[in-house]
């Protein structure tokens, strides 16, 4: 599985000379970072793509959740992964959006992720309050874990800002350099929205050692209420050797999304791969288990392309 996961990691962002001469159509995808599960997950379904459909020469990139939307809907890429909170606000132009972002179109719904929030294991912070005037890497600031952060600091009266007026550092890196400052003492706090397990909690548990921070019920119902997408979240304490019990937190539902511009036939046939591989990409990541066709549009609050509607229809997910 390492020699796999290093192949699609290598290949994932080049696409061969030969294979670009003769390409028709290029799929540019915008995934998430190094450490996370999108990226070589990413990498996977882009092969894939390239390998089957005819005339198509495919590349993955590194990417978050609120800047894929922008660079899907710019034309920058042709599919981009994110979340289905995420997804309306952008089509909508709410949130961290200040325009509608209506060149995309829904592809597919993935899998849950969830909000996971760690401090050092010999740190005083033992809950949110804590983190008034802490030294924090809550991702870039185009990632959806940066957005759910600033929720829930909002819900507690402070916001990133206040943390460094108060003396604290928000540090907004990826998941590889979040790492590198807390090994160092750097970082007091690493967040991100990802799947669980996730590759960088299992490393920092390792060293220096960690403890996850989870959220009050009360909290998360109001941020519930409040955000419109966010979903209850759970960190079960199977998925981390330091955890004796399970982490309540917030969780949300990985989508895809491409433009709008993309011909029908093409994402019928990015459709078709992308559901009939499943196995394939379960050997990347166990997480793409709970990647269900049954749910393949569940969330969708956008119009999904009419390439991909013509394949759930056909396989009766579309009435």
């Amino acid at each position: 599985m390492k020699h796999i996961s290093k192949v699609i990691l290598v290949a994932s962002s080049i696409i061969a000379t030969s294979t670009m001469a003769n390409a028709d159509q290029f799929l540019r995808m915008v995934s998430g970072p190094a450490g996370g599960s999108w990226y070589p997950l990413g990498a996977k379904i882009m092969q894939t793509m390239q390998s089957q459909i005819k005339g198509t020469a495919a590349s993955n990139a590194p990417g978050g959740g609120i800047s894929n939307i922008l660079a899907v809907n710019g034309g920058d890429a042709e599919i981009g992964w994110s979340y289905a909170h995420t997804v309306a606000n952008g089509y909508l132009g709410k949130g961290k959006f200040t325009e509608a972002q209506k060149n995309i179109r829904y592809f597919a719904t993935l899998y849950p992720a969830t909000f996971q929030v760690a401090v050092r294991a010999d740190s005083k912070i033992t809950k949110f309050e804590d983190m008034k005037n802490a030294n924090l890497s809550p991702g870039k600031p185009k990632w959806t874990g940066t957005a759910f952060a600033e929720s829930i600091f909002k819900e507690y009266g402070f916001d990133f800002a206040s943390v460094k007026k108060n003396g604290g550092v928000v540090h907004m890196v990826d998941y590889k350099e979040s790492a590198a400052l807390m090994k160092d003492g750097q970082i007091d706090v690493f967040m991100a929205a990802t799947s669980v397990p996730q590759a960088t909690f299992i490393e920092l548990e390792n060293s220096p050692g960690i403890r996850f921070i989870g959220l009050p019920k009360n909290r998360i119902d109001n941020l519930i209420k409040n955000n419109p997408g966010y979903i209850y979240g759970n960190i079960p304490a199977s998925a981390y050797k330091s955890l004796d019990k399970d982490v309540p937190s917030l969780g949300i539902v990985t989508s895809m999304v491409v433009n709008k511009d993309l011909s029908d036939d093409m994402v019928y046939q990015m459709t078709k791969v992308f559901w009939e591989n499943h196995g394939t990409f379960a050997e990347v990541k166990s997480i793409w288990k709970q990647v269900k066709f049954a749910d393949a549009l569940n969330g969708a609050a956008v119009p999904v392309h009419p390439g991909a509607a013509k394949y759930y229809k056909e396989k009766g997910i579309i009435k």
